[in-house]
């Protein structure tokens, strides 16, 4: 019973021990997901901001306005997908 108890505790940790580099690696992944979320959801506050402050000074037109805002979306995509890849 005892030798059953020793070769199933043998067992499970031989499984931990190979497994651990995958952990770590989905570790990795996760962090970068959590920095690019993190990255997105500034840039989208910071694209309000833009547009409301476009708006705001009225130097340019709704549509110059929407185009900044996308422009500033896009450029928080694109730090998020260097982030991650």
């Amino acid at each position: 019973m005892l030798a059953c108890n020793l070769r199933l505790i043998a067992f499970v940790a031989a499984i931990l021990v190979c497994s651990w580099p995958d952990v770590s690696s989905a570790t990795e992944q996760a962090q970068q997901r959590r920095a690019g979320r993190d990255v997105r959801q500034d840039t989208r506050q910071h694209a309000r901001h833009t547009k409301q402050d476009c708006r705001a000074a009225n130097q340019q037109s709704n549509a110059h306005c929407r185009h900044d805002k996308r422009e500033t979306k896009q450029h928080g995509r694109q730090a998020a997908r260097n982030i991650k890849y």
